[in-house]
């Protein structure tokens, strides 16, 4: 019946009809509300058993679906097929505003509403709107300090899976963005960004209190906080707070008494750079003051 195009099986509370009887049944809970499949990992309830496998996948992490050209893994099948376009460079999905294509269509529906300006996902953190859920749940980040995405080499976690992908290229001495200026090349694309600016001299991000301006946004950002006294970092120890990250990554090793900075000349080592820097002069003799 399949084949031929027949629909024997018929819903007796709507016109629909279908090939198969289990798909009927299926259906017919959608008039019903029944869920009868329990998910044991949280409160959800399914309407057939094939959706609580694919939901529990969230909680388990299987990922049965592999891609041959570059061997990530995905979730659902889906997933999978829109994410080989990638690789064809196929692009099936085409806005009927601006003739803009894509390779998903949920990529496509994101793209449309910067027509129509719509932001129907709020934050309940505070006033801000995104076009598409995803960006919210990224955003909602920053509320939350959720940072779902951890490193295998160095267990460091991340809010973002591009940053992370970004960050294992340290581990990896990958650096796959090169400089068309020089033969520098970096590890991030934001690296490479701001060092281009070395060679054109822009700075194009200026700070609104001083004359000082910068050759990317966050080093604005943290220059700032010169102005204002913001210190973003605490230590969960003593409670200090820090303006850098840095500063508090350093200062920490106060507390757990780790020395990474040891002197090539003794056995002497220190918790900070800076330390072991005014130690080594009294090898060499140098005083620069």
């Amino acid at each position: 019946m399949k084949h031929t195009g027949g629909k024997p099986y018929q819903c007796n509370q709507c016109d629909k009809a279908f090939s198969q009887n289990s798909i009927l049944i299926i259906h017919q809970k959608t008039h019903t509300g029944e869920k009868p499949y329990h998910c044991y990992h949280c409160d959800k309830a399914f309407t057939h058993n094939s959706n609580l496998i694919i939901h529990q996948r969230k909680h388990n992490g299987l990922k049965p679906y592999q891609c041959s050209q570059c061997k990530q893994f995905f979730t659902l099948k889906t997933n999978l097929i829109q994410h080989q376009i990638t690789h064809t460079g196929e692009k099936l999905y085409q806005c009927n505003q601006c003739g803009k294509a894509f390779s998903q269509n949920s990529v496509l529906i994101i793209h449309q509403n910067t027509h129509t300006g719509e932001k129907p996902y709020h934050c309940n953190h505070c006033d801000k709107a995104f076009t598409h859920n995803s960006n919210l749940i990224i955003h909602q980040r920053t509320h939350n300090g959720l940072k779902p995405y951890q490193c295998s080499q160095c267990d460091k976690f991340f809010t973002l899976k591009s940053s992370l992908i970004q960050h294992q290229m340290t581990h990896t001495g990958e650096k796959p963005y090169q400089c068309n200026q020089c033969d520098n090349a970096f590890s991030q694309s934001s690296v490479l960004i701001i060092h281009q600016n070395t060679h054109t001299g822009e700075n194009p991000y200026h700070c609104n209190h001083c004359d000082k301006a910068f050759t990317h946004n966050s080093n604005l950002i943290i220059h700032q906080r010169t102005h204002n006294g913001l210190k973003p970092y605490q230590c969960s120890q003593c409670k200090k707070v820090f303006t850098l990250k840095s500063n508090l990554i350093q200062h920490q090793m106060t507390h757990t008494g780790e020395k990474p900075y040891q002197c090539n000349q003794c056995d002497k080592a220190f918790s900070q750079k800076n330390i072991l820097i005014i130690h080594q002069r009294t090898h060499t003799g140098e005083k620069p003051y």
